[in-house]
């Protein structure tokens, strides 16, 4: 009875995937209305794997990078301790040094109990500053740090709990002054909840499988700024939901597909005429009515009487396109998924898809990967293929070692 409930879960979030990829599709409707944050560097993944997915990684059998993924899913690792690294050489089509540098690692106390950590370098490069004539005031390195630790908690043989807690660190200008105004770095404390289910007892198609189902909250933390005037933002809070489905072709051959549904947890932004704000709600709101307000705060589009006016009700709010604040809503949810083919588990070879609302940054791309596995020590890679041309993630690389320190195998 279970594994037909959570088969039935499983399908229900594909097909919602696809639905909700059909509706972004048709965004004529929609305008520009992108969500930004602070730090957002919080949200690039280092893991090569899941890049080489499509950036799909919530429900995926977990390896060291799992604390960014879902650290519930640690409980369930048939490893004892790993530890990993990678290197993503960031934007390269804009410039040659912004790179992101993480370790990370998990043990195993015993069957139940698990704990994880990682450490994560983002370098913005070299700037130099200048007064308004153009002469060099001084150069500087911006650079963010975090520093994370999660903890894993079997809570039955099919379900298990994770929970981090991080610090950030951004020091994006050097305490550079401008306009007057003192900057300063900004920091963040942070906290991820996870959770994981896992059956092993699937058969599709007179073919054993492992089905993995993932949700997560994510950095929900303190609104930083970088000036005493200047206001302050939220962080990249997002809601993930993922499921992967592993199939046992035969002794030495294995497939598996997954697919993540994600979400940010932050106000949308209003649209104001005059000062006056027309549609939408308020964004300027502490964290925990953020995040509650995000799942229904989409303006929508506006209705126009020219280019420069809009059609206003009596209160003063703009009429609304009908049916497109719910298409903005459902276009803050970005789809990834890819499929992974398995060689007894030495050699592996991926592909997946990223899709973004054009009305909310617009990145599309497909991504490519494989993964090597020599003794304890494992090699991937992963490659994205953007589709808008100049687009500043394309051809980027990331590059992941692992290490199975200690195994249960």
């Amino acid at each position: 009875m279970m594994s037909r409930i959570t088969l039935s879960v499983f399908i229900f979030i594909h097909v919602l995937a696809f639905s909700q990829q059909a509706n972004t599709i048709d965004s004529k409707a929609l305008q520009l209305n992108a969500i930004t944050t602070a730090m957002p560097f919080l949200s690039i993944n280092p893991d090569s794997r899941s890049g080489a997915l499509g950036d799909a990684g919530t429900a995926l059998s977990p390896n060291a990078n799992a604390l960014f993924w879902n650290t519930a899913g640690i409980s369930f690792s048939k490893n004892k301790l790993e530890i990993g690294g990678s290197v993503v050489p960031w934007l390269r089509q804009l410039t040659n040094d912004i790179n992101l540098y993480y370790i990370a690692g998990y043990t195993k106390f015993n069957d139940r109990n698990s704990f994880a950590f990682s450490v994560r370098q983002f370098t913005l490069g070299e700037i130099t500053y200048t007064d308004q004539n153009g002469a060099v005031l001084r150069p500087d390195k911006p650079s963010e740090q975090e520093l994370a630790v999660g903890y894993s908690l079997k809570l039955t043989d099919r379900f298990s709990l994770g929970i981090n807690g991080k610090f950030a660190y951004s020091n994006l200008t050097g305490g550079f002054i401008t306009a007057g105004a003192q900057t300063k770095a900004g920091i963040a404390g942070a906290a991820d909840i996870s959770f994981m289910y896992q059956n092993s007892d699937i058969q599709i198609g007179g073919k054993s499988g492992v089905l993995r189902m993932g949700a997560t909250v994510n950095n929900v933390g303190n609104k930083i700024s970088y000036s005493a005037n200047a206001s302050s933002d939220f962080l990249p809070t997002s809601m993930k939901l993922g499921t992967a489905y592993t199939s046992k072709l035969d002794n030495y051959n294995s497939m598996s597909v997954t697919l993540d549904l994600q979400k940010l947890l932050v106000p949308t932004p209003p649209i104001y005429y005059n000062g006056t704000l027309i549609a939408g709600r308020d964004n300027n709101v502490g964290v925990v009515t953020g995040i509650l307000q995000s799942f229904s705060d989409a303006p929508g589009t506006p209705v126009r009487l020219s280019n420069e006016k809009y059609d206003l009700n009596t209160d003063g709010t703009a009429k609304i396109v009908k049916g497109s604040r719910l298409k903005e809503e459902l276009s803050e949810v970005t789809i990834s998924g890819g499929v992974e083919y398995n060689y007894n588990s030495v050699f592996a070879v991926r592909g997946g898809y990223f899709h973004e609302s054009k009305n909310k940054g617009a990145r599309q791309f497909f991504t490519f990967g494989a993964g090597l596995k020599y003794n304890i020590m494992q090699i991937d890679i992963s490659y994205i293929a953007a589709l808008q041309r100049n687009s500043p993630l394309a051809n980027t690389l990331r590059f992941s070692l692992l290490f199975t320190i200690k195994s249960d195998q």
